[in-house]
């Protein structure tokens, strides 16, 4: 049972990342100040991929703890999830941890949190 609630908070956390992404694209986008509207396009696009990203990870991780947690499937989804998000916080760490804007300094922790409760949840 505790395994099944470190994989919905590890789902569930990595929804509400990817969600939290949305919202500030405009705005994200406006901060890099006069840029050709190309790259604005660019900004844009990469904020809203990661967003959709994080939460079809979530969101699959969540549906397969739903319909078998134990099956090799299952199994394969998580540890997959795991590695993605442990690349997504390494990215990160080397990128937009150097930012003072504090939610770039959350994404690694928050990709290894959710990574880690992911592991938790398969291997406990």
């Amino acid at each position: 049972m505790i395994n099944q609630i470190f994989l919905y908070v590890g789902s569930v956390l990595t929804i509400v990342w990817g969600v939290a992404h949305l919202f500030p694209t405009k705005s994200v986008v406006r901060g890099f100040g006069e840029i050709s509207l190309d790259n604005k396009r660019i900004i844009t696009m990469e904020w809203i991929i990661e967003g959709i990203a994080l939460i079809f990870i979530g969101s699959m991780n969540a549906l397969v703890t739903i319909i078998d947690h134990t099956s090799s499937i299952s199994l394969a989804i998580y540890l997959s999830s795991v590695v993605v998000l442990i690349v997504l916080a390494i990215v990160s760490f080397l990128t937009g941890f150097k930012i003072s804007f504090l939610p770039f300094k959350l994404c690694p922790a928050i990709f290894i949190t959710s990574a880690v409760l992911i592991f938790l949840g398969v291997f406990l």
